[in-house]
């Protein structure tokens, strides 16, 4: 089985208009989604909600001493909102269970391998 990481991405925005009803909904609709994959003879590995991007640090490394600064690396209108890892077949497996996700926009990469060291990108 392979791993693909999902990367859900959404206007920020909708963190300052959100209800506790709607942040619940959401919750639930990602149950459902969890309870889907499954169905599917995959598997959940891990996921999170992220806070907004105006919350995130980033680390520049290059010469010298790293530098630390506020906010995310780029700027885009759309802010990577959470994340799940999924055990799946194949690459067709994982963008059908994306189609799936109650996120707008999902960004399916595939997991390298890297716990014995030897594993290199394709």
């Amino acid at each position: 089985m392979a791993q693909y990481m999902f990367l859900l991405f959404d206007n920020e925005d909708w963190y300052d208009q959100v209800t506790p009803e709607e942040w619940q909904r959401q919750m639930e609709l990602h149950g459902e989604f969890t309870a889907a994959v499954v169905a599917a003879g995959a598997s959940v590995l891990g996921g999170e909600a992220l806070d907004r991007s105006s919350t995130a640090s980033t680390v520049r490394q290059g010469d010298g001493e790293p530098l630390v600064t506020d906010g995310p690396f780029i700027e885009t209108k759309e802010g990577l909102g959470g994340f799940y890892i999924i055990e799946c077949k194949d690459l067709d497996q994982a963008l059908a269970l994306a189609k799936l996700c109650p996120s707008p926009n999902i960004e399916v990469r595939p997991v390298i391998p890297t716990g014995d060291g030897t594993s290199a990108p394709a």
